[in-house]
């Protein structure tokens, strides 16, 4: 790929961004009644970053075993509402621990 396409798949880019953030500002001036679409809207963040999180959580440590272990161990912290850097840390030791044996 020369510069030349490099640049023009780049514009390309920024124009498609540029319209997704701009599109519902400028279609959508009424504020959202429906509870179905509001409580949609609040979860989508959430959701993305599962979508993106997750699958990369089981090749992390290139062993599926150690990634299943550090991921149950943070599940569960997280489930007893643990703080972010506990779950974090009882994760990185649960897959050590499992790589170790």
């Amino acid at each position: 790929m020369n510069v030349t396409q490099m640049l023009i798949c780049l514009a390309i880019m920024a124009g498609i961004t540029y319209l997704i953030r701009v599109l519902p500002i400028t279609v959508l001036r009424k504020k959202i009644t429906s509870v179905f679409i509001k409580s949609f809207l609040f979860y989508v963040p959430y959701a993305v970053l599962a979508a993106l999180t997750f699958p990369a959580i089981f090749t992390a440590t290139g062993n599926v075993v150690t990634s299943v272990v550090g991921t149950m161990i943070a599940l569960i912290f997280a489930f007893f509402d643990l703080g972010l850097i506990v779950v974090a840390i009882g994760a990185v030791a649960g897959a050590l621990l499992a790589g170790l044996v």
